[in-house]
């Protein structure tokens, strides 16, 4: 029985189109310091493939089985089939639920990624994705297995490979909550199927812990990716970072961690934090969530961003100097509530409580962690981000300091700075000082919060200068076109962070980037009918405004959605959040 379940398994990935993947996957291609820069990646998230999906199938068997046709008749089926609690075919070729409890049918996993294929692998650096290639666990009568979860995760690596790797952009994939079982040798197993992403430095390392850290742009520019299952209050497999167990995978992840970014910073480098599961009071342990706030805001000369996905919806948040404390169980404040359905509710009255004036804000205290939405349309149309960053002068900047390296390699590099000591934070409560007078805590991380932060007003997550990430533009497999019986659904824009004008950079702009053509953010083909030809003052599809992503930028959008008086933003920034612009209409007429 088991075997005929493996066979059906491959025969629909064949079926879909998909190459059975390989038994030993390829060698990852060599770094290229010189690989030329579009100034453009991609950040995917939660694609959870479902090789058993069934064309009108019922939400409540997650699409495994069909209703009786009397029950379809109860549920208004014939009316509003994909309100009514049924997956339906609404393409002949492409099946697919939307706003559902359901998983991904494949063939809207190779719609996905064919269109990435088709329309961005040649327009970008490298990829950021964040796990969960693997169906939910959400059928009794039809249990996931082991197998299963490294059947899809080959199927999708092997994609993965095929559309971005063999071109020579850097893959750079964490391990989701999905991805896993039950204690097993699935980290392992995973450093073989991530061979061709996880480059050979790393190897040893990821076979401990399932993180690594890759150079996407070889001497400038490296993404982390965690193990954030060992951080994950969900998991009870760990010890959840509680000192004085040094053993505890939690905190050996968070001392790699510290000495990674010791390093990068010492050699001028710059970070992406990345992983499946954000890091929230919700989320994750007490202590490994302070122990990851301590290191953003230590690091924050160093870090770019912190990019996660798991959540399946659209939303940012903030990391802030005053959550390096620890509250007991029966006193944790609201804000450790971050739940799907209180999640609004709860960042509104965060953004509420920041100080009104930006002149007032000490922006050393802050982190800004960006979750994407998912593939999987559940319950979030399917998305994926292109993000843009700063490129100017890159490859001069990256000849010099390759010539610098040459002359002399003991000299410090440009952009490495002394700690900037910050005082006046509350740095823990006071148990603190009674915690540290004892012998098995002294040399925790705990009585290490007063050590030196490493902020710089004119880094890149501060001003917009080189690496600095610029926005994003977010694409979506809008309700209409998923509805329409004639036409194949086609990936459209949804929204940009961007402001219209940098859309079209002026050719003083152009010329300062040393990646001809490609000072646009987002490609003019890319882009809706109304904003190619530069004249836009006005847009549904630019609602932020955001000038670039650094943390200023981002404190300023959330003053506005704290501010009541902005009903409209709110409401957008909600729609955002929860169904996508399928419950906003915006977009949904225009082709690209």
């Amino acid at each position: 029985m088991l075997a005929m379940k493996s066979l059906l398994l491959w025969s629909l990935w064949i079926a879909e189109g998909l190459s059975i993947p390989a038994q030993v996957p390829m060698e990852a291609p060599p770094a290229d310091a010189r690989r030329k820069l579009h100034g453009r990646f991609l950040h995917i998230t939660d694609i959870h493939p479902d090789p058993h999906y069934i064309v009108d199938a019922s939400q409540s068997s997650a699409c495994h089985r069909r209703k009786p046709k009397k029950e379809k008749e109860r549920s208004g089926y014939y009316g509003a089939p994909y309100r009514s609690g049924l997956c339906i075919a609404v393409l002949r070729a492409s099946p697919i639920c939307i706003h559902s409890d359901c998983d991904s049918p494949f063939r809207l996993t190779n719609l996905t990624l064919d269109f990435l294929d088709k329309n961005w692998a040649s327009e970008i650096d490298f990829v950021i994705w964040t796990g969960d290639n693997a169906r939910h666990d959400n059928d009794r009568k039809l249990p996931r297995t082991l197998k299963e979860i490294y059947d899809l995760n080959h199927v999708i690596a092997t994609k993965m490979e095929d559309v971005f790797l063999k071109k020579g952009v850097p893959v750079v994939p964490s391990l989701g909550n999905n991805d896993v079982w039950r204690p097993n040798d699935i980290i392992s197993h995973f450093s073989s199927l991530w061979s061709a992403f996880v480059p050979f430095a790393s190897y040893q390392v990821f076979r401990r812990g399932a993180y690594y850290s890759v150079e996407v742009i070889p001497g400038q520019v490296a993404v982390i990716s965690l193990n954030t299952m060992f951080f994950y209050d969900s998991n009870k497999a760990v010890g959840g970072c509680e000192w004085p167990d040094r053993e505890d995978p939690g905190n050996l992840q968070f001392d790699w961690l510290d000495v990674q970014l010791d390093l990068f910073r010492s050699r001028g480098m710059k970070v992406y934090l990345t992983g499946h599961v954000p890091p929230s009071p919700g989320n994750y342990f007490e202590e490994c969530y302070v122990r990851y706030v301590e290191l953003s805001l230590r690091y924050q000369d160093t870090i770019l961003g912190h990019l996660y996905g798991h959540m399946n919806n659209d939303h940012f948040f903030l990391l802030e100097a005053d959550d390096l404390q620890f509250p007991s169980e029966t006193d944790l404040d609201e804000k450790t509530s971050m739940a799907h359905d209180q999640l609004y509710e709860t960042l509104i009255r965060d953004f509420a409580d920041l100080p009104k004036n930006s002149k007032s804000t000490e922006y050393d205290d802050f982190g800004v962690v960006n979750v994407a939405p998912s593939v999987v349309p559940n319950p979030y149309l399917p998305s994926f981000r292109i993000f843009s960053y700063n490129v100017t002068n890159a490859e001069k900047i990256q000849d010099e300091a390759n010539l610098t390296k040459k002359k002399d390699k003991k000299k410090k590099k440009k952009g490495s700075k002394e700690p900037k000591r910050k005082h006046g934070h509350r740095h823990g409560n006071s148990s603190r000082e009674t915690l540290c007078k004892q012998h098995e805590y002294e040399d925790s991380w705990r009585c290490k919060l007063w050590e030196p932060w490493n902020s710089d007003a004119d880094a890149p997550s501060r001003r917009n200068t080189l690496w600095t990430p610029l926005g994003y533009a977010q694409y979506y497999l809008p309700e209409e076109r998923v509805m329409n019986k004639t036409r194949r659904p086609k990936f459209k824009l949804e929204y940009l962070t961007y402001r219209l004008d940098a859309l079209h950079p002026a050719k003083a702009e152009m010329d300062s980037f040393a990646v001809d053509g490609f000072a646009y953010p987002v490609p003019v083909r890319q882009l809706p009918r109304s904003l190619r030809a530069g004249n836009a003052t006005k847009s549904r599809y630019a609602p932020y405004g955001l000038g670039d992503l650094t943390i200023p930028s981002w404190l300023g959008l959330a003053r506005k959605l704290g501010d009541a008086s902005r009903g409209k933003l709110r409401r957008r920034f909600r729609e955002y959040m929860y169904m996508g612009a399928g419950t906003a209409g915006p977009g949904v007429s225009e082709e690209i």
